[in-house]
Parts: C-alpha cells; structure tokens; sequence
C-alpha cells in the first residue's frame, strides 16, 4: 500500500465535524474567595488555619519537629539557609514555613517563587509545608497567571495541596513525593 492510498484511506474515514462541549465557568465572587479556597483547598487535602493560632499549631501538631525551617518572619526556625550550600543538606526539614505571593479559589493554589522559597527544593523536601499568604486570593487561573512576574525570579511554582499519587486501583497516598501535609495562613 502506498503513501498516497494511505492517506486517502485516512481521508475518507474524517469523522463529522462535532461542537465543541461547553465548558462550565467559574464566576467569581470577591466576598466568597476565602470560603471557595478553604473548601478548594481541603479537597486537596490542605487546611486553612488562622494566623492567630500558628505558633499553637506548629506546637500541637509537630511536638517532635526537630529542623524547622523558616522563610518568614513569623515564625523563627531553627536552619540558617543562608549557609546550605547543597539542596540535600535539608532533607531532614520537619517542618518548612514559606511565603506566597497570592492564592487562587476556584482551586486552593497558591503562588511561590523563588523570592519566598529561598531555596527552590524547599517546599517540596520537607515533611510538612505551611504557607503563609501574603497577597490576595485572585478567583481564577487566568487571574493568578496574569498577576505572576516570573521574570522578576526565575522560578515559581502553585502549589495547592500535599503531595499525592494513587495507582490502578485508586488507592490514593499523601506524602509520597513530598510534603506529608499542607496548612495554609491567609494574612
């Protein structure tokens, strides 16, 4: 069979033409952000807790958090990443506390670059993550993408959730490649 008859065999069997299905849209709602977020986020497996209670949370529930590494001044951790020269030297982070620029509802992402992480593999090494976001909560993607100046640092990831995987059979894992746990401070 040649080039010629197999492309005309493919030719012949286009299927019709179909229209596109509608998508459904996300219609913001400033006044409803912060609960539209919260219950994002918790799908993903995340929290939303208050500021107020930050230093209590990280006592309740890391007691046994022996290297707590902080980008924030929040909260006082106990690595000076100024000194780390290698990223491995954090694999045994408890505890990360990092900045975001902005988080986003329709999804419960949030926004970090590289001017709050520090160091890039941080919010990925640790055991258990908490963001603290500094910004607003945009409604949608569209909105958080055009908010980003990735020019201005050279990496940034949304982060939105702990870090999961599941297999064939859907049996889901937190934690697998990444943080055990994601709580989030909306300032």
């Amino acid at each position: 069979m040649s080039k010629q008859s197999i492309l005309a065999a493919v030719r012949a069997n286009k299927p019709a033409d179909r229209p596109l299905p509608e998508l459904p849209t996300y219609t913001p709602d400033p006044e409803n952000d912060l609960a539209v977020f919260t219950a994002s986020l918790g799908s993903s497996k995340g929290k939303v807790i208050p500021a107020s209670t930050l230093d209590d949370y990280l006592r309740e529930q890391f007691p046994d958090a022996k290297v707590i590494a902080s980008t924030v001044p929040e909260v006082t951790g106990n690595v000076d990443l100024d000194a780390i020269k290698e990223p491995l030297e954090l694999a045994l982070v408890d505890v990360a506390i990092i900045g975001a620029q902005f988080a986003v509802a329709e999804n419960g992402a949030m926004w970090v670059s590289e001017r709050e992480s520090i160091i890039r593999v941080l919010p990925f090494i640790t055991q258990h993550l908490i963001l603290i976001v500094e910004g607003d909560i945009v409604p949608t993607m569209h909105e958080a993408y055009r908010k980003i100046k990735i020019d201005d640092t050279g990496f940034g990831v949304f982060i939105a959730g702990p870090s999961k995987t599941a297999d064939i059979e859907q049996s889901l894992v937190i934690g697998a490649h990444g943080p055990r746990s994601l709580a989030v401070v909306i300032k």
